[in-house]
C-alpha cells in the first residue's frame, strides 16, 4: 500500500526542536529551519539510480549542498553562482553539471576555465557553438551533453512545465542531428542526452518520456555515455496525497538504459536529478502572527513572512499545509478551538496570501484559533523557498537553521541592512 502523507495544524517542534526556540535564538522570525534526517532519507531513497544529481536551484545554501553531497550525490548548477556555491561545498568540476539554455559570460568563462571538467548540458544550439569558438583548439575531444525537449511536456502549474513549443528549455527534438553535426565541427562529441519536462509525475506520461529519451540518445548514437532522466518527482503537500512510488519509476527507466545499452552496445550511466524530492519536506518558513483582524466575513492572520520569504503561493497558486505553534511566552490563555482564516504577510501587495490558489483566487484555511505572538510554520517549504527569496519592500532575508540530530545551527545569518545596501553606490 502505497505510503500517504499526513499533516497536522498544530506543532509544538521541528526536528526535536521547540519552534519557540528556533524562532528566538537565531535572529527572530521568520526564520526557516531544515530537518537534516529528512534530507539524508530521501537521498538513501534514491540510490537504485546511477548517480543522483542534486538539483541544487531548489535549495541552493552551502550548508545543505555539502549535507547532500555527504550522501554521495553529485549537483547540478544552472548559472555561474550556482557553480561556485557547488565548489565551495568541496565538490570538484567533474562532480558538477552546468545545465542552461544560454551562456552568460561568467558561465562560459567558468566552465571553460577555472570550472573545466564540469558536465557541460546545453539547452540550445547557439550554446555549442559559443563553446567550440571560446575552447578553440582545446574543444578537440571535449565532451557535452544535450538537454532536448522532446515536443511534450508536464508540470502541476503552466509556469513549470519545461517541455513543448511553449517552453523555452531545451534542443528541439527534430534539431539533434544538426547538433551532432555542430559538435563534430568544433571536435566535440556529445556523450550524453538529458531530458527534464516539468514537475509531477504520472506513469502513463512517463512511458512517453522514457520512449522518446530512447529516440533521442538514437538519433544521437554510439557516443551517448550517460542518459539523465531530470527531476520533477513530487511530493504531497497536502494530507491524503500519496507518495511516487519510486520502484515503478526506477523500473522504467532502468528498462530504457537497458534497451539504449542493447541498441547501443555498451554500457549506459543513468542519472536522476531531483532537487524538490530531496528538501522540499525537510523545510519548514516560521513565523509569527502580528495582527489578528477581521475584513468583512473573513479572519485574517497577518505574520511577518511574505513572498519575499516564500513564493510559491503567490506565483502558482502553491498549497503549503500550514501549522500553529502556541509561544510559551505569552500570558493570555491559549484559545479553543478552530477558525477559518486567510493568512497573509506584511508586504504592500494584495498578493502577499498565503492560502490562496493558481490566479489569485484567496482561500481560507481552518487552523487553530491563536493569539498575537503565537507562532505559524509554513511547511513543506524547503524547495524553491529561501532559494527563491527576494528584497522586495526592502525586506531582509531570512536566517537559516539546520537541525543535526536533534542539534540546531545557524547555516545563514539574518541579513542586516548594511548588507542590503552594500553594493549600493551614494
Amino acid at each position: 500500500m502505497a505510503e500517504v502523507s499526513e499533516y497536522k495544524t498544530l506543532r509544538t517542534e521541528i526536528a526535536g526542536v521547540s519552534v519557540a526556540r528556533l524562532a528566538t535564538e537565531f535572529g527572530g522570525t521568520p526564520v526557516y529551519v531544515y530537518d537534516a534526517a529528512t534530507i539524508v532519507k530521501r537521498c538513501a531513497q534514491l540510490r537504485s539510480f546511477g548517480v543522483v544529481r542534486f538539483a541544487q536551484k531548489a535549495c541552493s545554501n552551502v550548508s545543505i549542498i555539502k549535507l547532500v553531497k555527504e550522501q554521495g550525490a553529485v549537483v547540478d548548477a544552472v548559472s555561474a553562482g550556482e557553480i561556485m556555491r557547488a565548489l565551495a561545498a568541496g565538490y570538484k568540476p567533474e562532480e558538477i553539471a552546468y545545465t542552461a539554455d544560454v551562456f552568460d559570460e561568467d558561465a562560459l568563462e567558468l566552465v571553460t576555465g577555472k570550472a573545466r571538467g564540469c558536465v557541460v548540458n546545453v539547452g540550445s544550439p547557439d550554446m555549442i557553438e559559443q563553446l567550440g569558438e571560446r575552447l578553440g583548439a582545446d574543444a578537440a575531444g571535449f565532451e557535452l551533453t544535450i538537454r532536448v525537449n522532446p515536443g511534450f511536456g508536464h508540470g502541476h502549474s503552466r509556469k513549470t512545465n519545461t517541455g513543448g513549443e511553449f517552453a523555452k528549455h531545451g534542443i528541439w527534438h527534430t534539431e539533434i542531428t544538426d547538433c551532432v553535426a555542430l559538435a563534430k565541427r568544433y571536435g566535440m562529441t556529445i556523450s550524453g542526452v538529458h531530458m527534464h519536462i516539468g514537475s509531477g509525475t504520472d506513469f502513463e506520461h512517463l512511458k512517453q518520456v522514457c520512449d522518446a529519451m530512447t529516440a533521442a540518445a538514437k538519433k544521437v548514437g554510439a557516443s551517448v555515455k550517460t542518459i539523465s532522466c531530470g527531476g520533477g518527482l513530487p511530493v504531497p503537500y497536502q494530507s491524503g496525497e500519496e507518495f511516487i512510488d519510486l520502484e515503478e519509476f526506477a523500473r522504467l527507466w532502468h528498462e530504457t538504459k537497458a534497451a539504449l545499452e542493447k541498441e547501443l552496445g555498451h554500457e549506459i550511466t543513468l542519472e536522476i536529478e531531483p532537487g524538490r524530492y530531496v528538501v522540499a519536506e525537510s523545510g519548514f518558513l516560521v513565523a509569527q502572527i502580528r495582527a489578528i483582524k477581521s475584513q468583512g466575513e473573513n479572519a485574517f492572520y497577518l505574520v511577518d513572512a511574505g513572498f519575499t520569504h516564500l513564493v510559491r503561493p503567490m506565483a502558482y497558486g502553491s498549497y503549503h499545509p500550514i501549522s500553529v505553534a502556541y509561544n510559551p511566552a505569552l500570558t493570555t490563555p491559549i484559545p479553543e478551538g478552530d477558525r477559518d482564516v486567510v493568512v497573509g504577510g506584511p508586504l504592500c501587495e494584495s498578493g502577499d496570501v498565503f492560502t490562496q490558489k493558481e490566479g489569485g483566487l484567496v482561500e481560507t484555511r481552518t487552523l487553530p484559533a491563536a493569539r498575537v505572538g503565537d507562532y505559524l510554520v509554513i511547511e513543506v517549504a524547503g524547495a524553491y523557498g529561501a532559494a527563491m527569496a527576494s528584497n522586495y519592500n526592502s525586506k531582509f532575508l531570512a536566517p537559516e537553521v539546520l537541525v543535526e540530530n536533534g542539534v540546531p545551527r545557524l547555516i545563514r545569518k539574518k541579513q542586516s541592512f548594511e548588507h542590503l545596501i552594500a553594493n549600493e553606490i551614494f
